[in-house]
């Protein structure tokens, strides 16, 4: 079996048997169907336009759409299963001078919690990857080693390579003395390292009604902003972005954790780096505060 083939079992086994949606990956564990949109686009996947090159956005459970899937992408070696609401992952880079999994053990003594037992893959470089779920309701920011260093965060908008999937370092296998297991529940201490601070309150401001479905507008009105934008002003823009979205989480519109979660993936979408993005947001909120 060619390893496109094995991918592509491998792709619909996870979306069938655990109901995880998938999009076939490269070997440099990229989306490997290219765009068929001209930059600044802001369609969100293939079931705004009916075609694939949305990355994370084209990812389905749909068999029938998955095959098809790899039929456009004959040197995909590799599949990605989006993260969101369902599902987070911790990415445990083992590298150089960084172990992840050393990290995650005296985050774990310093912050009292246990590490779940729960699905855990194993990398080619020697690393992990945690499968964990969060509360319903709950947007965890993706994030690089804002947890710890060597720790990597794959949520809204992000994606873990699936086991079955093989990399330029080797393939991706599940841990063979857990096998898959229902992704557990994050320690509530875990969580709250992953997701942003509160922003300050103004108590003595009392804020203007804005229903939610304006307060959703403007916050993908700014959203737009971003994936509108192109090299040479994206930095800037997702600065400007931000700091209005952080105005409308100062007034109690919009949460804090939408705001990081929405345009940090935004920004990646358009090519700004994930690190880059965060730092920008934070800048943008920490101007607002003060």
């Amino acid at each position: 079996m060619s390893n496109h083939d094995k991918a592509r079992a491998a792709a619909l086994f996870a979306a069938r048997e655990w109901g995880h949606e998938v999009f076939p990956l490269s070997i440099n564990k990229t989306p490997i169907i290219r765009s068929p949109h001209e930059k600044g686009h802001t369609c969100q996947g293939m079931h705004q336009c009916g075609a694939p090159g949305h990355a994370v956005g084209d990812a389905t459970s749909d068999p029938d759409t998955l095959r098809w899937l790899f039929e456009q992408a004959p040197k995909a070696v590799g599949y990605g299963i989006r993260c969101g609401a369902r599902l987070v992952g911790l990415d445990l880079d083992r590298k150089e001078k960084v172990d992840g999994v050393a990290t995650l053990n005296r985050l774990a003594s310093r912050h009292g919690f246990e590490i779940p037992q729960t699905t855990t893959v194993c990398t080619p470089s020697g690393g992990f990857h945690l499968w964990l779920a969060v509360p319903g309701g709950t947007i965890v920011p993706n994030s690089v080693g804002k947890v710890g260093p060597g720790i990597d965060v794959r949520s809204s908008r992000g994606y873990l390579v699936g086991p079955g999937s093989t990399g330029r370092k080797g393939e991706y296998v599940l841990h063979p003395k857990t096998g898959y297991i229902e992704p557990q529940p994050i320690p509530e201490q875990l969580l709250r390292l992953m997701l942003p601070p509160a922003p300050r309150q103004q108590p003595n401001r009392r804020p203007a009604a804005m229903s939610e479905d304006s307060s959703t507008r403007a916050l993908q009105g700014l959203i737009n902003v971003v994936l509108r934008s192109t090299e040479g002003n994206r930095n800037d823009r997702l600065f400007w972005a931000a700091a209005k979205a952080w105005e409308h989480v100062r007034d109690g519109h919009v949460a804090a954790s939408d705001v990081e979660a929405e345009l940090v993936g935004a920004a990646v979408q358009v090519g700004l780096g994930a690190g880059e993005a965060m730092r920008t947001v934070a800048s943008a909120g920490r101007g607002v505060a003060a």
